[in-house]
């Protein structure tokens, strides 16, 4: 063993520690402390009393997006993630509160006088009726009756809690685990981590809504610092992936022929610099985009699907276009599971709109929740009950999300509500999940999480598990520090899982 010390100078010569150092005795003496401290490091490394075992994934730059084997149990292989951007009121869905029916009109006690966009108002009940529904007899509003028909099969976190009321950085806080910009997405960590089962479409793949994209856009399947193999490809029934064909000027056979000689030169060149792993991956990512050209548009291609299949999802009626593409979005995120693709992002709502195109809804919730629900609700139930009836569900996790939920007042002077990050609803099914159960409780009004509070980190740390990944483990160093998605928090909700 080598040490290397660096003994400092005074201006009369050696500084007192530095002599030391030539003395053998007090030489041994501080070695043999230096070793036992390092002893003792990893004794409680192993007992796991400090530091942590990381996972690193085997990553062949060739294949980045290989599938690779979790380190742990997976009891999922896919997931499917369905993101009702502009934040989805608990109280007009899932969170079933009657002392808010009764208080209706009334002020709040002791609540916020000032929210994010100004005074609050007084209570107000849910603007939708709600009816025990399945086995369970689980309390859901009248504005998602498709999804209500299958609650027994869905496992509820009712008490999630947000970092910011604020759209852009809360959809950041749930997709990457920070607010700020610059974190890779759970969808990126995921591939990362374990690749994909299809070599011919992307490892993770965001649908973005008919309507636009959301607040935080790419935000949402970015790569952040993670190698760029990792990031989401975003596109929809209607929009088909940027750049992917040649121009309209070049011949598919001129686009073919230059293909095959790019091949080969760069197999030359590889052949000429056979560590160059930077060129290995470029090259994989480009041949990644060539298979593209020919599976993209098959799997974009909803002709095949049965008239019967179209009109379980509402991809049929002529009097609803934007239900319509959102019913194919969905329609086309069941077919890129079916292909094996690890991540699919759903995303339902677009950006800031005052509530027109999302679930915004500050000024005229019911008018324009009338109409998110009638697009999201028969495609988005159809889409989980296609995938179980398809035998997918078993190996696929779907999630039910959105970026923080609403007040249980009006805003003064409008019929909306405003943000309220303090307790949510997002809900689980498929692969791994335990059905029929419903983790925490908000108050009696579902202003705030007050009974086994949640975090997204909770969240995101129960979907990692249920891929055979321990999101204490699963890490990326990063500007000299271990990263994580869950940052230093979150404990996985084991009353979800079976």
């Amino acid at each position: 063993m080598m040490f290397n010390f660096q003994i400092e100078k005074t201006e009369s010569g050696l500084s007192h520690v530095g002599r030391s150092f030539l003395n053998r005795r007090d030489f041994l003496a501080h070695a043999g402390t230096g070793l036992g401290a390092i002893a003792l490091t990893e004794l409680l490394t192993r007992q796991t009393l400090v530091g942590e075992d990381r996972f690193t994934p085997k990553i062949n730059k060739l294949e980045p997006n290989a599938a690779r084997n979790a380190p742990g149990k997976a009891r999922a292989k896919n997931v499917l993630v369905v993101f009702c951007a502009g934040a989805c009121s608990q109280l007009e869905t899932w969170d079933y509160k009657p002392e808010l029916i009764k208080r209706d009109g009334m002020a709040m006690p002791g609540g916020p006088s000032i929210t994010f966009q100004g005074p609050s108002g007084n209570l107000a009940r849910p603007q939708y009726r709600f009816r025990p529904h399945g086995q369970t007899g689980k309390m859901v509003s009248d504005l998602i009756p498709h999804l209500a028909r299958q609650v027994d099969d869905f496992s509820f976190v009712h008490t999630l809690t947000n970092k910011s009321n604020t759209h852009g950085p809360a959809e950041n806080f749930l997709s990457t685990g920070f607010i700020q910009d610059g974190f890779p997405s759970i969808g990126a960590w995921l591939t990362y981590a374990l690749g994909s089962e299809n070599q011919n479409l992307p490892s993770f793949v965001a649908i973005p809504d008919p309507r636009g994209v959301p607040q935080a856009s790419v935000n949402n399947w970015g790569p952040g610092f993670l190698p760029a193999a990792f990031q989401g490809t975003p596109f929809n029934s209607s929009q088909p992936v940027k750049n992917l064909k040649p121009p309209l000027s070049i011949s598919a056979e001129k686009d073919l022929a230059a293909r095959d000689l790019l091949r080969l030169v760069n197999s030359q060149h590889l052949e000429k610099n056979p560590g160059d792993e930077e060129l290995a991956a470029r090259i994989a990512s480009y041949e990644l985009a060539a298979r593209m050209q020919l599976s993209i548009p098959a799997i974009s291609d909803l002709s095949g699907e049965t008239a019967s299949t179209m009109r379980m999802y509402g991809a049929d009626d002529p009097s609803d276009p934007i239900k319509v593409k959102f019913a194919k979005n969905c329609i086309l995120a069941r077919r890129l599971v079916e292909n094996g693709v690890r991540f699919v992002q759903l995303f339902n709502g677009a950006y800031a709109s005052g509530g027109k195109l999302n679930w915004d809804g500050h000024r005229e919730l019911k008018k324009q929740y009338d109409d998110h629900g009638r697009i999201m609700d028969q495609p988005v139930a159809a889409l989980i009950a296609d995938l179980r009836q398809r035998g997918l569900l078993e190996d696929t996790l779907v999630v039910w999300c959105t970026e923080f939920g609403r007040m249980p007042m009006f805003q003064k002077g409008a019929k909306g509500r405003d943000h309220n990050p303090n307790g949510f609803t997002a809900f689980l099914t498929g692969a791994g999940v335990r059905p029929g159960v419903s983790h925490g409780v908000t108050d009696e009004l579902g202003f705030k999480a007050v009974e086994d509070v949640s975090s997204i980190h909770d969240l995101n740390a129960t979907i990692l598990d249920l891929l055979g990944l321990d999101h204490q483990r699963l890490t990326y160093k990063h500007n000299g520090i271990e990263r994580r998605l869950t940052d230093v928090h979150g404990h996985v909700l084991d009353r979800l899982l079976k």
